[in-house]
């Protein structure tokens, strides 16, 4: 089988990036130690569109149930569906929607907390665009990131795109119900992950009925 692999963009296309690249990167430090001022723990939900992000969220804010204690910025290209099913948990809510772009990046984050109320919030999570190549580019300056994959994705969704699950602290497999009618093998996922980015915590959830939620608010150092 012959494989042609891309050499990258035009020269212009690279430099361009690279400025780009590094300007994010240098605002996501300044929003680090925004949330370190403030004592915010942040974290950074990426995963494909229909993963259970919001689901997990969810799941996890009324486990924790902190009400306003917790805030969520909820990236989403044009809706605000994930925000007003999050706001029905109590915490603090704002919508970022960012048209064509294909994920959050720094300088939206920090236009976000700008018109946020922040007092009393000890943890901040950020709702990542769905998608599992653009945002693990982009940090936000989130102290953790976790990923959320489901098996209704299909076997070798963490092979084919390696790069964000190497981003990871946490990698959540969601939907594992439905792994047997997917025909989808959860301990290869898991092999799959571990040899990617044995660092990472590897929890199992189905967030619909609260499974692994638990684990997963340990993984990411939170208290109930």
């Amino acid at each position: 089988m012959k494989i042609i692999k891309s050499r990258g963009p035009e020269i212009f296309d690279i430099e361009l990036e690279k400025d780009l690249l590094a300007k994010n990167r240098s605002l996501a430090k300044e929003n680090r130690k925004r949330f370190d001022r403030s004592n915010i723990l942040t974290i950074d939900i990426m995963g494909s569109i229909g993963s259970g992000k919001t689901t997990l969220i969810k799941a996890v804010l009324k486990r924790l149930g902190m009400g306003e204690k917790v805030a969520v910025i909820a990236g989403d290209l044009t809706t605000t569906i994930d925000a007003e099913r999050i706001e029905s948990e109590g915490a603090r809510v704002i919508q970022v929607n960012t048209g064509k772009e294909c994920h959050l990046d720094a300088h939206l984050i920090q236009q976000a907390v700008k018109r946020m109320r922040l007092d009393g919030v000890k943890i901040l999570f950020i709702e990542n665009v769905g998608n599992l190549i653009c945002p693990g580019e982009f940090p936000l300056g989130a102290h953790k990131r976790l990923v959320v994959t489901s098996v209704t994705e299909g076997p070798y969704t963490i092979v084919k795109h390696p790069y964000i699950f190497k981003e990871a602290d946490v990698i959540v497999l969601n939907k594992i119900d439905l792994a047997k009618p997917m025909k989808v093998n959860i301990s290869q996922l898991e092999k799959d992950a571990r040899k990617i980015n044995p660092q990472a915590a590897f929890i199992r959830t189905n967030a619909q009925s609260g499974t692994g939620i638990q684990k997963v608010i340990n993984g990411l150092g939170l208290k109930t």
